[in-house]
């Protein structure tokens, strides 16, 4: 399959989306720049954002607003800006990187941990922080996710109970609480949409440093908004064919044959206030490893 056609497929369908721009800086941020001191200048966002053909100016607004909502800090020096992620950001990420990148957890011990929020203003704040942290949810204010999993700190204030899931109450609670089936069919979309790219990769046609670095970033962009949502339930409580695995393995497969030459780009490209960024440390190469 030809360049265009493996890559231009995935643009296009973005273009066909309402605009995500925002949700891409965010993606180009714990993905690529993180692992690389952290910090950005924005010339370097807009040579991406360009490639895909996303208006500057389109780019500078979403800077704007994830910086007013306390997501990132700009630091100007001389007429340059420069990003990095805000103490909201990091800590977000540091949750969500484990999340996307590391293999989904075996030992567990068959118990779940059951959080009761009333009613008020803490109901509200902790309702997104708990869903991305794969927190689900049977009834409001109630909130259920395998022990172990972190609590946010949104959420610190509910009361915590700790439950079973080997009897027929505790199974069918845990039914209940995720869409599995809109979690699975969203899998099942990022591997229709995404095969082709890794025949394409496989074939080791000819391949830009650029062209790397926009497929890895649409490829994580895309899985992210799956694999958060996803609570990753012990193996013992998925459908049988749960397609949460070979998404996985294949976006694991796609990120490892892009990953040199994506780094390439930022190699050549990738500025911060310091000059070019600094080399990423060993575990960026350590990502979906098994």
């Amino acid at each position: 399959m030809p360049q265009a056609a493996a890559l231009s497929r995935i643009i296009q369908q973005l273009k066909c989306e309402p605009s995500r721009t925002g949700s891409i800086v965010i993606t180009v941020f714990g993905d690529a720049i993180v692992p690389r001191g952290g910090s950005v200048w924005l010339g370097t966002l807009l040579g991406f954002f360009a490639a895909l053909d996303i208006d500057s100016g389109v780019v500078r607004t979403a800077m704007s607003r994830l910086a007013a909502d306390g997501w990132l800090e700009r630091e100007k020096v001389g007429r340059n800006s420069f990003y990095r992620l805000a103490e909201k950001g990091r800590e977000t990420f540091a949750d969500a990187t484990r999340h996307i990148y590391d293999p989904p957890p075996s030992d567990w011990s068959g118990r779940f941990e059951l959080l009761l929020i009333g009613n008020g203003e803490d109901r509200e704040t902790a309702r997104e922080a708990l869903k991305n942290a794969g927190f689900g949810s049977p009834l409001p204010g109630v909130w259920v996710a395998p022990s172990g999993v972190p609590i946010p700190q949104e959420a610190s204030r509910a009361i915590r109970l700790e439950v079973s899931a080997e009897d027929d109450s505790g199974r069918r609670l845990l039914r209940e609480s995720w869409p599995l089936d809109r979690t699975a069919d969203a899998y099942l979309k990022f591997i229709k949409s995404f095969a082709p790219l890794r025949d394409w990769v496989g074939r080791r046609e000819r391949l830009t440093d650029l062209d790397a670095f926009i497929a890895r970033i649409l490829l994580i962009h895309y899985y992210r908004r799956v694999v958060l949502r996803d609570p990753l339930l012990p193996a013992q409580l998925l459908p049988k064919d749960w397609p949460g695995s070979a998404a996985r393995e294949l976006c694991g497969e796609i990120y490892r044959a892009l990953l040199p030459l994506s780094e390439q780009w930022l190699d050549l490209h990738g500025t911060n206030e310091a000059g070019p960024l600094p080399q990423a440390g060993a575990a960026l190469s350590s990502r979906f490893a098994d």
